[in-house]
């Protein structure tokens, strides 16, 4: 059975970035929402990957921000793939000519196929807990029971997880990776490493 992959969100400096890769964690989320308490400038996120083990995914996380303010983040960091959080069109994703993941937020109506038609040239959905006026980082689960088992790109769950529910989050959805904040923080911004081994060891144990 294939293994689900894992990654740590909402990374603010080098040491949480360690710790994460240490634990077993294949990609690293780097937050540029100036609005989120997870915000890392530039310089930071350049310096996280300039001094990480190799061989990890490092993900750009961005909420309907400006074409020119996304180009100055990949001309500086060595970002590999691009999350968009906000009410980006396809095409606006689709731009920069690197692998995405378009987060969906979910509601009880909302109709994954026709997420995964309206983003065609998404790596992967990732599904997150819809909360007015909060693109993500809530901490709130959704029902799972709205995701379908046939849906034609890979799931990335997010939403709600930590080390007492991703066992049977893996169980009922069998994503193709899960995605944790701060299911796995001290407090906003600051990760806790009994946290982020037990979240990850449930996540391979599962």
């Amino acid at each position: 059975m294939t293994r689900t992959r894992i990654k740590i969100c909402g990374i603010t400096n080098l040491d949480d970035a360690k710790l994460a890769i240490d634990a077993g964690a294949d990609a690293i989320g780097l937050v540029f929402y100036e609005k989120s308490p997870r915000y890392v400038a530039i310089n930071t996120a350049d310096y996280i990957i300039r001094n990480s083990a190799p061989f990890i995914n490092f993900v750009g996380l961005f909420v309907d921000a400006d074409e020119s303010y996304i180009k100055k983040v990949l001309d500086r960091v060595a970002i590999d793939t691009l999350q968009f959080h906000g009410q980006e069109s396809e095409q606006a994703c689709a731009i920069y000519n690197r692998p995405y993941i378009k987060a969906i937020r979910m509601t009880d109506d909302i109709e994954l196929s026709e997420q995964c038609e309206k983003y065609s040239s998404a790596n992967a959905l990732l599904l997150d807990t819809f909360v007015e006026g909060v693109p993500g980082g809530t901490g709130l689960s959704f029902n799972w029971d709205l995701i379908p088992d046939d849906l034609n790109k890979p799931v990335i769950l997010a939403g709600g997880l930590d080390e007492t529910n991703v066992k049977d989050a893996i169980s009922q959805v069998r994503p193709f990776a899960v995605d944790v904040s701060g299911g796995v923080e001290r407090e906003k911004g600051i990760k806790d490493p009994v946290k982020i081994k037990k979240f990850i060891s449930e996540t391979m144990n599962a």
